[in-house]
This record gives C-alpha cells, sequence and structure tokens, in this order.
C-alpha cells in the first residue's frame, strides 16, 4: 500500500440509536458508496458487563439489552438503506466498551466514522476522553460528524480542507483529502499556517514578523512540494493553496464554516514529540462546524 492510499476493508461506522449516530451511519453509508467499500455498523452494549452476581437477573438484562442493540442496529441498517448507497450492508453488536469496540475494529477497517454525541452505546462521543483516546489509538483514518453552530450540516459542494504543514502524516492527509475531493467533484483548498507551531510561542510569532517576505517564500515551497505529485495525479481537482501568518487552528476552523470535509494529520511538526494527538486535531475535533477527518502515518498494516 503506497503512501495516502486507504487500506483494504470496511467503512465502520459507531451507532447508539441517537440522530448524532444516524446522522454518522448516513455520512458512513454515502462515504461507503464513494469508495465502493462494505458499510459495517457497529453497536457496542457496553452495559452487558458486570451483571454476574445474580444469574436470573443478569439473563433478563441480558436479553432486554440484546434486543435493543439489535433493534438499534436494524433501525441504523434501514437508515442507510435510505440514503440510497450501493454499499453492502453489515452489522455488529458487541458487549465490550466503547473506546475498546472500535479501536479494535478500526484494525480491520479502512476508515472509522463517529457522531458527535449520543445516548448510549456510543454516549458522550466528544464530552471528552472517549472521542479523543479512540482518534489518538485507531489504526486506520477517523471521522467524527460535525455542524454547523446553527446546528445545519456542511454543504455536501463545500471544498475539503486540508492542513499542510510539510511533516509526514500531513502528506498522507493530503493524499486522502486529494481523494475525497475527487470522489466527491469539489474544490480542495490547501492551509498553511505561517506560525507552525501546536503551542502558543511569542518567539515563533516574533520571527514570521521580522523574517517577512523570506518565510513566506519558504512556506510557498513547502506547500507547492506537497502539492505537485497529487496535483498530476488527480488533474480533475481544483486547488487552492490558503498561506496565512496565522495558527493552523484559527485558519482551520474559519475555513471549516464553509468545507464539506476538513481533513488534518494526527499531529504536525510543532507541538511535543510523543504526543499521539496535537493540539490542533483536538481543536477540530471538539470545534469545528463540519466533519474532521484524522489521519495517521502509522497504519499498522
Amino acid at each position: 500500500m503506497s503512501t495516502g492510499e486507504l487500506a483494504d476493508g470496511p467503512i465502520v461506522v459507531g451507532t447508539d440509536g441517537s440522530e448524532k449516530g444516524r446522522e454518522a451511519v448516513r455520512w458512513a453509508a454515502d462515504l461507503a458508496a464513494r469508495r465502493q467499500r462494505t458499510l459495517r455498523i457497529v453497536h457496542a452494549a457496553n452495559s452487558l458487563r458486570g451483571f454476574s452476581v445474580d444469574p436470573v437477573f443478569s439473563r433478563d438484562v441480558f436479553e432486554r439489552l440484546n434486543a435493543e442493540g439489535k433493534s438499534v442496529l436494524e433501525a441504523a441498517r434501514q437508515e442507510a438503506e435510505t440514503t440510497g448507497s450501493s454499499a453492502d450492508i453489515e452489522v455488529e453488536m458487541s458487549s465490550g466498551d466503547e473506546i475498546s469496540v472500535l479501536i479494535e475494529e478500526s484494525r480491520s477497517a479502512a476508515m472509522l466514522v463517529l457522531g458527535a454525541e449520543g445516548v448510549g452505546g456510543f454516549a458522550g462521543m466528544l464530552a471528552g476522553s472517549t472521542a479523543i483516546a479512540v482518534t489518538s489509538h485507531a489504526a486506520c483514518p477517523v471521522v467524527v460528524i460535525r455542524r454547523r453552530e446553527d446546528g445545519t450540516p456542511a454543504p455536501e459542494n463545500g471544498p475539503v480542507v486540508v492542513g499542510v504543514d510539510g511533516s509526514p502524516v500531513s502528506e498522507e492527509a493530503t493524499a486522502v483529502a486529494f481523494q475525497e475531493a475527487s470522489l466527491r467533484g469539489v474544490k480542495l483548498v490547501a492551509v498553511n499556517a505561517m506560525l507552525d507551531l501546536e503551542y502558543d510561542s511569542a518567539l515563533n510569532e516574533a520571527l514570521v514578523y521580522f523574517e517577512g517576505e523570506p518565510k513566506k517564500q519558504h512556506h510557498e515551497i513547502l506547500v507547492a512540494e506537497q502539492l505537485a505529485g497529487w496535483k498530476e495525479k488527480y488533474p480533475d481537482v481544483v486547488v487552492e493553496r490558503v498561506i496565512e501568518r496565522d495558527r493552523p487552528r484559527r485558519q482551520l476552523l474559519e475555513w471549516s464554516d464553509t468545507a464539506s470535509l476538513l481533513v488534518v494529520g494526527s499531529r504536525g511538526r510543532g507541538g511535543f514529540r510523543g504526543l499521539l494527538l496535537g493540539s490542533t486535531s483536538q481543536a477540530m475535533i471538539h470545534h469545528a462546524r463540519c466533519p474532521v477527518m484524522v489521519v495517521r502515518h502509522e497504519r499498522h498494516r
């Protein structure tokens, strides 16, 4: 598998029966059809654990939760079918906890899709640690379905926006972003922020200010080099370059207002070595106004 290619495997989506979960299913169904992959819908009935004290009570609880889980999965299957998706659909219910189930599923998935929040099964996905843990440890790209501040979904014809900083994981993110832009028939916007450290740095701001034009020329070359090969591979994709003297998170959040999809690497050039997820990608997961795809450099294949 070369750089930027998705691994073999299905598009996996976690669902819990909530509206956000149903939205994730619809989005994943469309994605699976575009990429000609199987759609795998997963429900984690994590409440099945811990009822071993009273066998009779445990069986009653197990049967009720099992029935509820099957109902959630059947509703999710029907939701996927309403999109008109041509993808094959399979469903799976697990008794594990949400994080473990999703991370394990990611090992054989091409991509993992999560709703922004839920009511059970994958409840509170963006309440904090769960989304960050899954995105940090997943073995495939992860998409978190987010909406605009007014609650409306991202425009389908909006551009695919990708953060570009010259790092290896940014190269991976750029490749996937080109694929998505080509499949959707939309423009690709490559955003580079000259204040490229992921943490606040007065020194970094000062260097950008005093270096001025030479600094900008360096970033223009960096962006051009990262885009060059992919523009040749995807000549149908119109590319817009955006280079600003700003922080990545501010620029990307601004672009998320009009984007159909925002693609970022799990961590970029700045920040602290050893972190599994950089501050920019974390900020996008929590605050972006469109679906966010986080791409990791390590593919674990």
